[in-house]
């Protein structure tokens, strides 16, 4: 199961002051040298995949526990420490324009590592296809603007990215790990945490969205003309509920219609001249986007009666667990776990003892008020 994990943090403005980045540099080469040396590259993809730890690390490094920036600039940290000829890992893409730079990073990467061009090509793709699904397979409200691709030298990948909401200026992580991965679109977020669950989020990466997948590939094979048919009746409202049936009883069960206004039908005939076999590929085709996404899914339902998933993927969770139990009784065994690895990784790792001092001092006081 893909592991994958999200955590809602507020905009912050401002940059990290340079004396505070060149240390977070020079601490996070020395855990992740100490990582890689006890546990291997593999365990470090992992352990970075997971949203708590990775928050926890953020805080031992001396950045903010609870900013959008705890990602941007500790990925920043990150990738400006692993050297992959030293390490075996490195680090493709960033924040905004960035990103945009990942498929080329990937490649240089790879003829480091003296990888395959088939190989590359898998990454890349590997790339892409997670940041279209966080960005239009789950139409959450978070708009992705930063996005990093981690490698190691056998192939292994893990990635994080970050999405906006620009209404409430709060930002929500996805954290994805190869070693996790069995399918991109059934029910491949097997960790997924926030402060918020919003409601009727359209998540085409459910398993309980897998009919409504099958039925949107039906839909885009079949001539265009039909789907312009299909799209008029739903944008006449006819499947609208009216006044006089509106009651206590079926609230829950009503709609979420919000149609797009229109649908690129360029799009759609390429599509159809593609005649993709599966939905994996129908959301991969360039152009494909959340408007074309959401339409089909709600034809699929409206006239078609295959429902697509509308609940948040979102769950609560306080790190490790709750102090009041909520919404579950903190694992002392996994925490003290985490912490210990990252305590013996600052205490091997090579750096003057008064850098230890302030990192380790930092983690305790971070795991006393967890919340």
């Amino acid at each position: 199961m893909n592991r994958i994990g999200f955590a809602n943090l507020p905009l912050h403005g401002g940059a990290a002051p340079k004396w505070l980045f060149k240390r977070m540099v020079s601490l996070s080469e020395a855990i992740v040298e100490t990582i890689n040396l006890e546990y291997g590259n593999k365990e470090f993809l992992r352990r970075i995949s997971d949203p708590f730890w990775f928050q926890c690390l953020s805080c031992v490094l001396g950045f903010d526990w609870h900013s959008s920036g705890t990602t941007t600039v500790t990925c920043g940290a990150l990738k400006e420490a692993l050297k992959p000829e030293e390490y075996g890992v490195a680090i493709a893409g960033g924040k905004g324009k960035t990103s945009r730079k990942t498929p080329m990073e990937i490649e240089k990467i790879g003829d480091i590592f003296n990888f395959s061009t088939s190989k590359i090509e898998d990454l890349i793709y590997n790339s892409r296809i997670t940041a279209k699904i966080d960005n239009s397979a789950i139409q959450d409200g978070y708009n992705l603007y930063h996005h990093v691709f981690f490698i190691t030298k056998d192939g292994s990948w893990s990635v994080i990215q970050q999405g906006l909401n620009n209404e409430t200026n709060y930002a929500r992580r996805y954290h994805w790990c190869c070693d996790y991965l069995e399918d991109f679109l059934c029910n491949p977020h097997n960790g997924i945490l926030g402060e918020k669950n919003n409601l009727k989020v359209l998540d085409m990466s459910s398993k309980y969205s897998s009919d409504c997948q099958r039925v949107c590939v039906d839909l885009v094979n079949d001539n265009p003309v039909h789907l312009k048919y299909d799209f008029s009746i739903i944008s006449k409202n006819v499947y609208q509920t009216r006044l006089d049936c509106f009651n206590k009883t079926n609230i829950k069960n009503i709609i979420c219609l919000d149609m797009p206004r229109s649908i690129n039908w360029n799009i759609i005939r390429k599509i159809y001249d593609f005649q993709p076999k599966n939905y994996e590929e129908l959301i991969s085709i360039k152009g494909v986007g959340p408007n074309t996404i959401r339409a089909l899914a709600l034809i699929s339902e409206l006239i078609y009666g295959s429902k697509p998933s509308w609940k948040d993927p979102v769950k609560y969770s306080f790190t490790v667990g709750g102090k009041d139990g909520v919404p579950f009784p903190i694992d002392r065994k996994a925490m003290d776990n985490a912490t210990e690895i990252i305590k013996s990784g600052v205490k091997d790792a090579k750096i003057n003892d008064k850098q230890k001092i302030y990192a380790i001092r930092r983690l305790q006081n971070f795991i006393k008020n967890p919340n």
